[in-house]
């Protein structure tokens, strides 16, 4: 007579593989990249299960589970630890989005405040140079590595921190503010270049409206507005990108020291 294979060792690894693939999936609600609306949500959650599946054999030694909860105490649980996720996904997100907001400023100084298009990945309109900037991020995050410094971050914190051992008291805000404050600087310098020959320009086309009233300066200066700023803006993209490089690799060291200090804090 068959018996039914016994279940129960598989069982009790469900509630630690549960916590880590949580763990793992806070990344996907704000690290940049993994937020696009182009990859659908039974994607990320499916990637999610499987980085849980991938990770959770080889951490197994190390994981120390938290006792047995029942289903309504399993729930603080499980927002912990996606919350350490999140933390360090929306910390590597802010020089992404910070060289956005650089684009919007230029293109509003520039003119292009009407010329708004529709971006897919975040399902709202955005200005060009905005998307623009934000590719250029996107590809510098890449190729330093990032999603990949972002996983590592994530199973440096399964040394530091006991599965079920993270309260919202340990969240980085020092970190995040530090990150926002040099995100707003990154945002304003990479601006600059373009915002300063416009603020030149205005300055010169209100003197040539005043001493010659006859030139329809509103007309000409748009058009001269646009292309002096995109010629500006071309001239400094070199030194964008080695700006950009650099927040973004500070950015991931800062993310990796957190993870690996967490142990400290416990």
């Amino acid at each position: 007579m068959d018996h039914a294979p016994d279940i129960r060792p598989l069982l009790a690894h469900l509630v630690p593989w549960t916590l880590v693939t949580f763990r793992i999936a806070g990344v996907f609600v704000m690290a940049p990249l993994l937020t696009s609306l182009m990859i659908p949500a039974r994607y990320k959650a499916l990637l999610a299960v499987l980085l849980g599946c991938a990770v959770y054999p080889v951490l197994a030694d190390r994981i120390h589970a938290p006792p047995e909860v029942d289903v309504i105490g399993l729930v603080p649980l499980l927002f912990a630890e996606a919350l350490i996720g999140l933390v360090i996904g929306a910390i590597a997100a802010l020089p992404l989005l910070s060289l956005e907001m650089a684009g919007i400023l230029m293109g509003q100084n520039m003119g292009f405040g009407l010329a708004r298009i529709y971006n897919p990945e975040a399902d709202f309109d955005t200005d060009i140079l905005g998307q623009l900037l934000f590719y250029i991020a996107a590809a510098a995050f890449i190729a330093v590595g990032g999603l990949e410094h972002l996983l590592l971050a994530i199973l440096d914190t399964f040394d530091r921190v006991p599965l079920g051992g993270f309260d919202a008291s340990r969240v980085p805000l020092d970190a995040f503010v530090g990150t926002l404050t040099s995100g707003f600087e990154l945002a304003f310098r990479v601006s600059l270049p373009v915002t300063g020959i416009v603020l030149l320009l205005v300055v010169v086309f209100g003197v040539v409206g005043k001493t010659m009233p006859q030139i329809n300066i509103m007309s000409v200066g748009f058009t001269i507005k646009i292309v002096c700023g995109l010629l500006m803006f071309a001239l400094a993209i070199y030194a964008v990108r080695d700006a950009v490089g650099d927040e973004i690799d500070g950015v991931l060291a800062g993310v990796r020291r957190w993870a690996v200090s967490l142990g400290g804090a416990a």
